[in-house]
């Protein structure tokens, strides 16, 4: 098959594709991976390029109609066709991300925080031993030999797999016969030998987010924390959400394998960094946990996720035995053991369970909600007698997508806004401080609180007769700009249109009703909630007054919420540093009930209730006004 030249401006990366190909795929496999919430399928508008000079063929797509006129095209739907020279704009890039390493949360994570009353008992320990050397007469074998004296001085049982059995003969003569023996908690599954008093034991803490994924390196012998890092999911190119993603593994020859590597990708290449920094050989790191929504686990795994999204919505799998290294694809010591955190049913996943694991709800005698606002919002309700979770399928608009400038929370992203209530003039607070590319979760929650508060929008979502050049209508409907052309990084107007107003009070009305649904399941009302935990890096940048405004939180007292940061790296930092923590998160997802939402009413009546700015039912917010322009709250 011919074979064409790509380049790519203004990176000038030229590669190499068979005729046929897509633009996004040949970007992808320049190293410049492009927007894409609908994961290819032409419907989000993301991936705009534009072709210089070349031969192409465009398919079509969902763009607007002033980006074609402009000479844009979709990189999705636009295919080589020969030789093609292609200018990428910044906006269609997948930038870096604002990745929470280090977060503000009311719950602080030093070591004895993260522990607890919870003992430092690691996923792997290490055992010191003077083995006899053999003669003559006692020939014993090397793997007999040790085995034994593990037996006699730790009592303990060891097994060995063929990897160890391979290096195990050198090592003991070149270590003299005495060596220290690191071991698998549970299965006493033998992972390394070393020379006795040289051996370091590290372990991996991961969160697989969707979106994001964060790295922990600890040290197994003392607990502590070596270092974090986290970069976007590499499977990002493939779609914003869950169920793009499913429908590109279950729908794509090879699809499935994509979305394997580029999530494997994604983690060994941190993995590298964080070992690299340290100066930690990868065979030192003995043991890991791995925290994810289901989805994701199907995925890195290889398992069918095509039952996840079709009734009655059922996993493969929701608790996995521990596996090693190797199988999973981790570039750490192959033996090392890994720890995947179960699931509660397939849109409440183990990144849930870590965080409640982490946040001791099922320990707390005081009625608590936690909830992680995302595309999927999960939350989990309950205290130490009972626990019950949902997902709300809140869609991805609180992180950017479905928004007509909405981005993540990456430079460039407007996070916060403010509106001047006479002028009706905007100012913006920038992720980064420099020129706004688009609106973030952050930004989209207070930018909905004001306009609401100005009297731009009613209760409805409804734009207002106002008079300010801000609000204009074009071919597609009214919009209001929030930066002009000359203020934005990308020369375009910044805007949030009525489709987008109405999209996120979809939103926000789901996860509300959300709320309401576990509290009406439990015949509670909202004054019974005594602490509401915000998990998720967007929850560390959320202006509570403003999400309690539009209706998306309870209008309870500031002092009931609290922010927890990642709680899906954290509980699976506990996890690692302690066994009977771990074992508490396998009893925590199997005692966690499930409640559907859609095999019933409740929600949907909830659902249509919350589709007003706060809700149907204003007494349920005694603390906002009713959105009149006269009622102005500070915030």
């Amino acid at each position: 098959m011919d074979q064409f030249a790509v380049t790519f401006l203004p990176d000038n990366i030229t590669v190499r594709v068979a005729a046929g190909t897509s633009i996004m795929e040949a970007a992808n496999q320049a190293g410049l991976p492009l927007k894409s919430t609908c994961g290819g399928a032409g419907t989000c508008g993301r991936c705009a390029i534009k072709v210089q000079e070349g031969k192409v063929e465009v398919r079509g797509g969902h763009l607007p109609a002033r980006l074609r006129e402009e000479g844009y095209s979709l990189a999705c739907q636009t295919m080589v066709m020969g030789d093609a020279i292609i200018a990428i704009p910044p906006e269609s890039r997948l930038g870096r991300h604002q990745v929470l390493l280090q977060d503000k949360g009311r719950l602080q994570d030093s070591l004895t925080d993260l522990l607890g009353s919870y003992p430092l008992d690691p996923a792997c320990s290490v055992a010191s031993l003077v083995l006899p050397e053999p003669t003559l007469t006692e020939n014993t074998s090397d793997a007999s030999r040790l085995l034994a004296t593990l037996r006699k001085e730790k009592g303990l049982e060891g097994q060995l797999d063929l990897v160890f059995l391979q290096e195990l003969p050198d090592s003991l003569r070149q270590a003299n016969w005495q060596v220290d023996v690191t071991l698998a908690a549970g299965s006493n599954r033998l992972i390394r030998i070393t020379p006795l008093g040289e051996t370091r034991a590290f372990g991996l803490a991961i969160d697989l987010g969707t979106t994001t994924v964060v790295v922990s390196l600890l040290d197994l012998r003392s607990g502590e924390r070596v270092m974090r890092k986290g970069s976007y999911n590499r499977q990002a190119v493939y779609g914003d959400d869950v169920i793009s993603r499913i429908i590109h593994a279950t729908s794509n020859e090879g699809g499935l394998e994509e979305l394997r590597q580029a999530a494997l990708a994604t983690i060994n290449d941190l993995i590298t960094a964080v070992l690299t920094s340290g100066g930690i050989d990868p065979a030192e790191v003995t043991a890991a946990t791995i925290a994810g929504n289901t989805t994701m686990t199907h995925l890195l795994l290889g398992i069918n996720p095509r039952y996840l999204r079709l009734q009655p919505y059922i996993p493969a799998a929701a608790e996995l035995p521990v596996l090693k290294a190797a199988e999973v694809g981790l570039k750490i010591n192959p033996l090392a053991p890994v720890q995947i955190f179960p699931a509660v049913a397939s849109y409440v996943g183990g990144d849930i369970v870590s965080g409640a694991l982490f946040t001791r709800i099922a320990s707390s005698e005081e009625l608590t909600l936690f909830i992680d606002i995302g595309t999927n919002g999960e939350m989990v309700l309950g205290n130490s007698d009972w626990l019950i979770s949902c997902a709300c399928s809140a869609g991805p608009a609180f992180e950017g997508s479905g928004i007509t400038c909405g981005m993540r929370a990456m430079e460039g992203a407007i996070e916060g806004v403010s509106i001047d209530p006479d002028t009706l003039e905007v100012e913006l607070e920038v992720i980064g401080g420099g020129r706004p590319s688009g609106i973030c979760g952050s930004g989209l929650i207070d930018c909905l609180a004001k306009l609401r508060r100005a009297g731009i929008i009613d209760r409805t979502g409804n734009f207002q007769e106002v008079a300010t050049p801000r609000l204009r209508t074009t071919d597609e409907g009214p919009e209001f700009v929030l930066a002009w052309a000359t203020q934005s990084s990308t020369q375009r107007d910044i805007v949030l249109t009525a489709a987008d107003i109405k999209n996120l009070i979809r939103s926000k009305g789901a996860v509300f009703a959300g709320i309401q649904s576990l509290l009406k399941t439990v015949s509670l009302e909202i004054d019974a909630i005594e602490r509401i935990i915000i998990a998720g890096g967007f929850g560390n940048y959320l202006h509570i007054p403003n999400a309690v405004e539009i209706g998306l939180l309870p209008d309870l007292p500031p002092e009931k919420y609290i922010f927890a940061g990642n709680t899906s790296l954290k509980g699976a930092e506990l996890a690692l540093l302690s066994q009977p923590a771990w074992q508490e998160t396998l009893e925590l997802a199997r005692r966690m009930t499930y409640l559907e939402l859609s095999a019933g009413n409740l929600f949907m009546e909830e659902f249509v209730s919350a589709l007003f700015l706060p809700h149907t039912r204003l007494e349920l917010f005694p603390s906002v006004g009713n959105g009149s322009g006269d009622e102005r709250r500070s915030g």
